[in-house]
């Protein structure tokens, strides 16, 4: 596997995001380019990309706001806040591996390191929903599936995955 580096979004990276996000989700799905650019604007601190070191391209990213409640609500793929300093539960809004980088345990790691940040500052967890074919695979990183989540967002149906700390 490449050398990776994990750092806070940058507005520049947004070029190679865009396509990313693209290419990892339904159009119906997808954050549109006004979503991301929000997202990297006002939650910097929890948009977190992994960055080949070699070639500079982004391998994969995650990002999310801190919410209050337990479970990600519709709302939030439209419009966010700045994060609060400490407390409230880290939302996984979006997590996307590069093909190239795929089956190579990108996606834990970014779940890792997600998971870190939500800890050094104090979450009360991390929160996502994700398809049915993917919960166990949450599952196997420690999330607990808290069942059938109220989100229809992209006319899909979500479960909610937690991991409480």
């Amino acid at each position: 596997m490449a050398v990776l580096q994990f750092r806070q979004v940058q507005q520049t990276d947004l070029e190679q995001i865009i396509p990313l996000e693209q290419a990892g989700f339904t159009p119906e799905e997808a954050a549109t380019e006004q979503a991301l650019r929000e997202r990297a604007f006002l939650i910097t601190d929890s948009f977190i990309v992994a960055v080949d070191d070699t070639t500079n391209t982004i391998a994969g990213y995650i990002n999310g706001p801190v919410i209050d409640q337990k479970y990600i609500t519709d709302d939030l793929f439209d419009s966010i806040k700045p994060n609060s300093e400490t407390g409230g539960y880290l939302s996984i809004l979006g997590i996307v591996v590069a093909q190239e980088y795929q089956h190579q345990g990108l996606a834990g790691m970014l779940l890792q390191h997600f998971e870190q940040l939500a800890r050094s500052t104090q979450r009360q967890g991390v929160t996502l929903t994700c398809k049915k074919e993917l919960v166990t695979l949450y599952e196997q990183y420690g999330y607990t599936n808290a069942g059938s989540s109220a989100s229809t967002h992209g006319n899909v149906a979500w479960f909610n995955m937690i991991k409480l700390f």
